[in-house]
């Protein structure tokens, strides 16, 4: 057996939360009884809205790893405005109209650590290229690649998770609906310069918006997906637009950045999606048409949410 893992129904196993104990039931009747080492963040699901489902026991490294999948139903909240985010190398722009399409707000949120990420990446390739045959087969070169390239994952994430916090809170305090970039042609564009292509290998812009979509959902608030084509090159007001240089624009007697005219865009494309009935689900993650599931019928307009932990 490659893994020695196995999934256990609700019916075959018993957890004390306050005792950290769990059981599990084994074959001839049998319990095992296993202590759990919870992690912290643990008490947000224990608060009873949260129905505890499948569970999956790992055994790996000589440890023994509990996987614990939480569920429950969200509506979703009838928005009143829509909030376009613009995700960038190292910030996200979000603006918001109203469903008149006024503009109602605008803001930046600072992502940082790409640079440092690329770093350590940078750092594993020039490994590999000092030692092209043999790198492979040193043990010591293979620790220090994987090391770094660790460091250059847990230096992504850790942003993400707050970035994407801190625009599932704006979005709720306007009571607005998240419209992100549909950019599931990124990589396969052939037009980007050779440094664009080397960044976006670890621009997280997936992560971010799978975190935002995954939060928002948590907390009732829908996300669609618009066409970012041509967002930083159209006037979103139908004032004249003046470029500056790369970053900046004249929009009419202001002078803003691209990636407001772009944020301000989606926000406007994401309303005119919604007005439509028409949402386009970006096909590069989770969110698709197959992985939405079916509001129950005594609760209409419902959706059925999970996620998982370990301990």
């Amino acid at each position: 057996m490659r893994r020695l893992t196995a999934r256990v129904s609700t019916y075959d196993y018993r957890v004390d939360f306050n005792a950290k104990v769990l059981r599990v039931a084994v074959l001839n009747d049998r319990w095992v009884e296993l202590r759990l080492k919870l992690h912290k963040h643990l008490g947000r699901y224990l608060d009873g809205s949260w129905s505890l489902g499948e569970i999956q026991v790992s055994y790996r490294g000589g440890r023994v790893y509990v996987y614990l999948t939480f569920s429950k139903e969200v509506l979703f909240r009838e928005p009143r405005a829509v909030m376009g985010v613009d995700v960038n190398f190292n910030n996200i722009t979000y603006t918001i109209v109203g469903l008149d399409g006024s503009l109602v707000s605008t803001g930046v949120v600072p992502l940082r650590g790409l640079c440092r990420a690329l770093h350590f990446k940078k750092l594993s390739e020039e490994l590999q290229k000092r030692y092209p045959r043999s790198w492979r087969f040193l043990k010591w070169a293979r620790e220090v690649r994987a090391r770094w390239l660790r460091r250059a994952r847990n230096i992504v994430t850790d942003p993400s998770h707050y970035v994407a916090k801190r625009l599932v809170k704006v979005a709720e305090e306007y009571n607005a609906a998240i419209a992100l970039e549909d950019l599931e042609k990124l990589k396969k564009n052939k037009k980007k310069s050779v440094r664009l292509s080397w960044e976006s290998h670890l621009w997280c812009y997936r992560r971010v918006q799978s975190y935002i979509e995954y939060k928002a959902l948590v907390e009732g608030v829908r996300v669609v997906y618009a066409d970012p084509k041509g967002t930083s090159k159209e006037s979103p007001n139908g004032k004249p637009l003046v470029f500056v240089n790369y970053r900046f624009v004249k929009l009419g007697d202001v002078v803003t950045t691209r990636d407001v005219v772009a944020s301000w865009n989606l926000a406007l494309r994401g309303l005119k999606q919604m007005r439509d009935s028409r949402v386009t689900w970006s096909p590069d993650s989770p969110r698709r048409e197959a992985m939405r599931t079916r509001a129950k019928r005594g609760n209409p307009g419902g959706r059925s949410i999970s996620t998982s932990i370990y301990s």
